[in-house]
């Protein structure tokens, strides 16, 4: 049996803090009439902040932050059983048990459960209030194995290289890229498929407020779909097989990064981390 997985990747501006979920339940549940299984919005989608004084957006942030067991998550629990797909919401602003503000992802499943929550690891610094999380995150859905990523993340090979090891089929990042960056970032989407022989599914939100230009890459590279800049959606059947095809015969037929080492190699050290990522050590040797 084929593994398929029909996504909706949402480019659309950020709604406002505290605004209704009406309008946002209702387009989910047109992405899943047009045929959609997997239905993903940009970072922070509806956390929107921009219509505060840039000084006063962190303050505004932190105290519409919520823990995982709110209402607030509840009612998006009740959006994706409700239309009955698979809903990554892009990502809230957590509030931690310890006072903590995390940019955390949510993966819903169709019946309503919350699959998976991930913290952003590598918060924008020194732009950004959020303290980083320390774990990676899949889950699974009927097809495959999605990974979480959120924007910052991708310019951070070990991020994409660790879900993949996890068994990520598709790495899902979503983005709320306002900088002329995204330029790089679309290279970064696509090389970090290449080097994982993993999908990418990097969606960012719609000007005027983000630099749009959301894609989806193959296995190989390959764009399979990319975004302007304003509204609009990515509807895309990824074939997960394609996966399981590059890493048996080899990217272009060619290169089999995962198949590199025999039994027979000797281990490899890896100095630069020791086991962990210590920030004492993460600089480069002068």
């Amino acid at each position: 049996m084929s593994r398929t997985l029909a996504i909706a990747a949402v480019q659309a501006p950020p709604r406002p803090i505290g605004a209704p979920l009406d309008a946002f339940a209702a387009e989910v549940r047109a992405h899943r009439d047009a045929g959609a299984e997997l239905v993903v919005y940009p970072e922070l989608h509806l956390f929107g902040s921009e219509s505060w004084p840039p000084g006063e957006r962190d303050e505004r942030l932190r105290a519409a932050s919520t823990p995982l067991d709110s209402p607030f998550v509840d009612d998006l629990r009740a959006i994706a059983a409700d239309t009955r797909v698979a809903l990554v919401p892009g990502s809230i602003c957590e509030r931690g048990p310890g006072g903590e503000l995390y940019n955390t992802a949510l993966a819903i499943a169709a019946d309503g459960t919350l699959t998976a929550s991930y913290r952003k690891i590598f918060p924008w610094r020194p732009y950004e209030p959020y303290d980083p999380g320390d774990r990676f995150v899949t889950y699974d859905l009927d097809a495959g194995t999605v990974g979480l990523s959120i924007c910052y993340d991708a310019w951070f090979p070990e991020v994409t290289r660790h879900l993949a090891w996890m068994g990520a089929d598709v790495v899902v990042n979503i983005v709320k890229t306002t900088t002329p960056d995204r330029a790089q970032e679309l290279v970064l989407a696509r090389a970090n498929a290449i080097v994982n022989q993993t999908f990418t599914v990097s969606v960012n939100c719609a000007g005027p407020v983000g630099r749009g230009q959301s894609i989806v890459v193959d296995p190989e590279g390959g764009v399979l779909a990319q975004a302007g800049v304003d509204p609009d959606v990515l509807r895309v059947d990824l074939d997960l097989d394609h996966v399981d095809r590059v890493r048996a015969h080899g990217t272009a037929g060619s290169n089999r990064m995962w198949s590199q080492f025999l039994p027979t190699d000797a281990a490899l050290a890896l100095p630069l981390y020791e086991g962990r990522i210590d920030p004492h050590r993460w600089e480069p040797r002068a």
